[in-house]
């Protein structure tokens, strides 16, 4: 078997203590393959935005590991690798807005997330250039963010995020802001991504409507991962 995109084992995070304690993870264990686009569902404070920091490395545990590509980087709180290298080396991040540089055009947003990681300008504007294209933006290069659809700027971020060719790529309700058209799209994007670029995706969502993009599903409820039975309706599974 290949290595999987992220292995987390018994995440936990705690906020607190005493009587003030608050359990924000609980034990959390999760695997997501390159390849596989997996969406994460559960209400509102139910532990997903910690998770998914937390994987992200942004937000370390208070205990419990984390290995991405096969490189364990987090073990509770202590980092085993320089996380801010590593993250702009290996992951991808999609937030609920798309957070573009807004006096950047499309093509700068991305190829600056390629010139920090120390690519040549005339390499990192030719692979921003093939990246919107691939993601059907291309027209749309040299316009500024606010000249842009929320979809297309969507689309713009996703771009972001893959610049870097991570095995990772982590998505925060980036489907709120769009309606259900635009939405569906992006999503799908997501998976074209994974299936297509090798890299593991993790989507966290409250939009039932586009469920069966995903590959697999998880829910989280009171900071605990729980897979999602086959038969509960995953598109991709039946």
């Amino acid at each position: 078997m290949s290595t999987p995109a992220v292995e987390v084992q018994n995440l936990r995070k705690v906020y607190g203590s005493g009587h003030t304690e608050v359990i924000a993870i609980r034990d959390a264990t999760l695997s997501i393959a390159r390849g596989e686009i997996v969406g994460m569902l559960g209400p509102s404070g139910s532990g997903k935005s910690t998770i998914l920091t937390a994987m992200a490395l942004i937000n370390p545990p208070t205990s419990g590991q984390i290995a991405i590509n096969g490189t364990p980087v987090l073990d509770g709180s202590k980092a085993l690798v320089d996380l801010r290298a590593f993250r702009r080396q290996h992951l991808g991040f999609v937030f609920q807005k798309a957070n573009l540089i807004p006096f950047l055009t499309a093509l700068e947003n991305v190829q600056i997330a390629l010139e920090v990681n120390d690519t040549a300008p005339k390499a990192a504007r030719q692979r921003a250039m093939e990246l919107l294209d691939y993601l059907g933006v291309a027209e749309r290069a040299n316009n500024l963010p606010v000249a842009l659809s929320g979809g297309e700027q969507q689309r713009v971020a996703v771009a972001r995020a893959l610049a870097n060719n991570p095995s990772l790529i982590l998505a925060d309700e980036p489907t709120a802001a769009l309606d259900s058209q635009r939405g569906r799209q992006v999503m799908e994007l997501f998976a074209k991504v994974a299936h297509e670029r090798n890299a593991g995706v993790l989507v966290v969502t409250h939009d039932h409507r586009t469920l069966d993009v995903f590959d697999r599903i998880v829910d989280v409820e009171d900071g605990m991962i729980r897979e999602r039975a086959p038969e509960n309706g995953v598109g991709n599974q039946s």
